[in-house]
């Protein structure tokens, strides 16, 4: 299932939980979100298990019920949470901009596919130019369809026009890795974000790491015919 490396030229990262450590202020704003709208609190289990979809569908699985001005009373208080809440508080995890340049001075594209909304996108990569210099392409929930989808892998893919065999998505949630197996794209798990090795490989990840800072020795240990390492291994 895994690539020839000289045949993969694209690299698309999930954002959060993958690149960013972001999932508790994610689930505070949510919780925020919920309260502002005056509805039950629904626990920070929930929150985690929409993190990866975009706001709409996140809003269908939590609040299924809830009618259109609620919605939107949702997302107005998730939305003012965010947008509030210092970048200071949402860091990359350690290494991971350092492991993106390396990738990206290697000859890979890098690319995003988020769950998070344009806005939300600009904001934290306006935060983090050398990294942001790196991404030559990314798509967001609100200008695609959301995370199971794979239309998000597939205008990525027609944007480089590269076939699925070129690419790898790396993400931390089932949402990533059955993304990439509906794209035909080989789906990488990394166990810094919210869901465990035992759901990313049961959704079809082809390897867990650590985190990313894992990718380049296993694209380098791929490339010389080695097998690619546990998933204790990054």
């Amino acid at each position: 299932m895994i690539p020839p490396p000289d045949d993969c030229r694209l690299i698309i990262f999930d954002w959060d939980g993958t690149l960013m450590d972001s999932i508790s202020t994610i689930c505070g704003c949510l919780a925020h979100a919920f309260a502002y709208a005056g509805l039950v609190d629904r626990g920070e289990q929930q929150y985690q298990e929409i993190i990866g979809l975009g706001l709409e569908d996140a809003l269908a699985a939590l609040a299924p019920d809830a009618d259109k001005p609620t919605r939107e009373r949702i997302l107005e208080g998730y939305r003012e949470c965010f947008f509030s809440t210092p970048l200071r508080e949402m860091p990359l995890f350690p290494g991971v901009e350092n492991t993106v340049v390396q990738l990206a001075d290697a000859g890979y594209e890098i690319a995003v596919a988020t769950g998070k909304a344009r806005r939300g996108l600009d904001r934290v990569l306006g935060e983090h130019p050398r990294l942001a210099a790196c991404i030559s392409a990314s798509r967001c929930a609100d200008e695609s369809r959301s995370k199971p989808d794979p239309l998000m892998l597939h205008e990525l893919l027609q944007h480089y026009d590269l076939p699925p065999a070129a690419a790898i998505m790396v993400g931390d949630t089932v949402h990533d890795m059955e993304m990439a197996v509906a794209a035909g794209v080989l789906p990488l798990g990394v166990l810094c974000g919210v869901h465990s090795a035992e759901r990313l490989d049961a959704s079809g990840a082809a390897a867990c790491f650590t985190d990313p800072t894992a990718l380049p020795g296993w694209l380098i240990r791929t490339r010389t015919g080695d097998k690619y390492p546990s998933r204790n291994s990054g």
